[in-house]
């Protein structure tokens, strides 16, 4: 989950949501950014959160029991696990993206598990096969990669609120291209990508969140009923050339 705090209590979006939301962000690319295999990428770019692991105890809360944001929670080679597992029955190519995200991720942590090291030694041999078997080069995977990260980046940015006010510049990523973009708020609340990436010159994207007014849960299981109880709303922004 995605937690952030605002004056009525948490603000909650799940990780699978932030996916989707990145996924906007790469459908209105300009074609050249895109890459190779675009409405797979797209795909992959939605789907690299699922697969979250059920949450049972308190594996949710932090120890004051607030609803923990995906940073305060360890990091688990589970949902990675599984995640691999289901993408290899989409398409090679969305399971190549993946699988460089989830070595973007794990490869930090060499060297602490030897489970941990035999799942990045997997996903370099997974790589490997699925360049050759599609014939392209690594060059060619690290562009398409590099649209995963830039939406990945972006969507996290939105979705903490991490846009700075009074129109000053946050990096975003170094996309496809090489060049490095930045985003700002403008006067009107609109915000602003530099280099200007998309397509149409103004563009809505928007987020499923949920509030929730309790501040503290016992345990996982009455964090996870008032999210379902609580009311789903969007959190939209306007990006304006």
């Amino acid at each position: 989950m995605i937690v952030n705090a605002i004056p009525e209590g948490w603000e909650v979006i799940y990780q699978q949501a932030h996916g989707v939301l990145a996924a906007q962000l790469a459908h209105h690319l300009k074609p050249e950014l895109q890459c190779l295999y675009w409405t797979e990428t797209v795909i992959a770019i939605a789907n690299h959160d699922n697969r979250q692991k059920a949450r049972r105890g308190k594996d949710g809360l932090t120890p004051a029991g607030a609803p923990a944001d995906f940073t305060l929670q360890p990091t688990t080679l589970e949902q990675a696990q599984d995640l691999m597992q289901a993408v290899r029955f989409q398409s090679r190519w969305v399971a190549l993206l993946t699988s460089m995200h989830m070595r973007y991720l794990y490869e930090p942590l060499r060297g602490q598990q030897k489970k941990i090291d035999s799942f990045l030694d997997e996903q370099a041999q997974l790589q490997q096969t699925c360049r050759q078997s599609l014939g392209i080069k690594r060059t060619e995977a690290e562009k398409a990669y590099a649209v995963m990260q830039w939406c990945d980046r972006l969507s996290l940015i939105l979705c903490r609120n991490e846009v700075p006010t009074d129109a000053r510049e946050l990096e975003i990523t170094t996309g496809p291209d090489g060049k490095a973009y930045f985003v700002k708020q403008l006067p009107n609340n609109d915000l602003s990508v530099s280099p200007w990436p998309f397509v149409p010159e103004q563009l809505q994207v928007q987020v499923e969140h949920r509030k929730l007014e309790q501040l503290q849960f016992k345990d996982d299981a009455e964090l996870a009923l008032a999210l379902h109880q609580a009311k789903v709303g969007y959190k939209t922004w306007v990006l304006a050339k």
